[in-house]
Formats: C-alpha cells, sequence, structure tokens
C-alpha cells in the first residue's frame, strides 16, 4: 500500500508544495511546530533514508538546502532546523523547521494551526523564493 505521502506525490491527496522536480518533493507540514515547517521526500518510495543510495541521497540533501534557504529568506528566524525520524510514516522525509532556540524543534510541542489561507500564502512565498 502506498504511503500516504507517495499519494500526495500521485496527486491524490492534497498539499501545499513548496518545491517540486522529478525526484523530489517539498511541502508544508499539516501538523507543524513553526510557521513555514515543510516536508522534504524523495518521490521514489522508500521508508529509511539511509536506504538511499549515495547519488540519490547527495541530490535529496542539496533539494533540501534550497529549501531552506527559501524558508530562511521568508520566515523570520535564527536558522532552519534539521530532524529526520521516520518513524511517522514509512516514507524518508526531512523536516525543515524555522527555529529560534533549540526548545522549538521539540516534537512534544503542540503543534500549530493554521487556516487553509495562511498555509496556501506561506507556501507560495517560500515558492516564491526557491528555483529547482
Amino acid at each position: 500500500m502506498a504511503s500516504i505521502f507517495s499519494r500526495i506525490v500521485n496527486g491524490e491527496i492534497p498539499a501545499w508544495k513548496v518545491a517540486e522536480n522529478d525526484k523530489f518533493l517539498a511541502f508544508l507540514d499539516i501538523n507543524p511546530l513553526a510557521e513555514g515547517h515543510t516536508l522534504v521526500i524523495p518521490k521514489q518510495e522508500v521508508d529509511y533514508i539511509f536506504d538511499i543510495e549515495d547519488p540519490l541521497y547527495a541530490e535529496y540533501f542539496t533539494f533540501a538546502k534550497k529549501v531552506a534557504k527559501g524558508i530562511r529568506s521568508v520566515i523570520p528566524c535564527t536558522k532552519v532546523g534539521i530532524a529526520v525520524i521516520g518513524l511517522e510514516v514509512a516514507h524518508a522525509h526531512i523536516h525543515l523547521i524555522p527555529i529560534n532556540s533549540i526548545y522549538d524543534i521539540d516534537f512534544s510541542r503542540p503543534k500549530l494551526k493554521f487556516s487553509p489561507e495562511q498555509f496556501k500564502h506561506t507556501a507560495d512565498a517560500i515558492a516564491a523564493q526557491i528555483e529547482v
């Protein structure tokens, strides 16, 4: 059965996309820790990030770096933090989270709620900053 992320890639589930190419997709997390919290996934369904072949792995992190720079240019933050946990969804994904302190990347914190209009505005603003 396809992961929820594969279903997003296939257009079966909508997402607020911020960047996409033929191998990767970046979209806003619907349960964000911060405005601009973005998930970056390979379009190929791979459960464990360290199972990705080396050449694709390098491209994946280069893509994520472009997305992080786009986030940082739109969302006021000290840095864009990165987290790879891999237990929530059986599809490799990188969390890119705007942070101002180490506590901003605590997944036990309550998630933020945004309206569809707010998500769209944030996604469009970040997407406008990214060349893939």
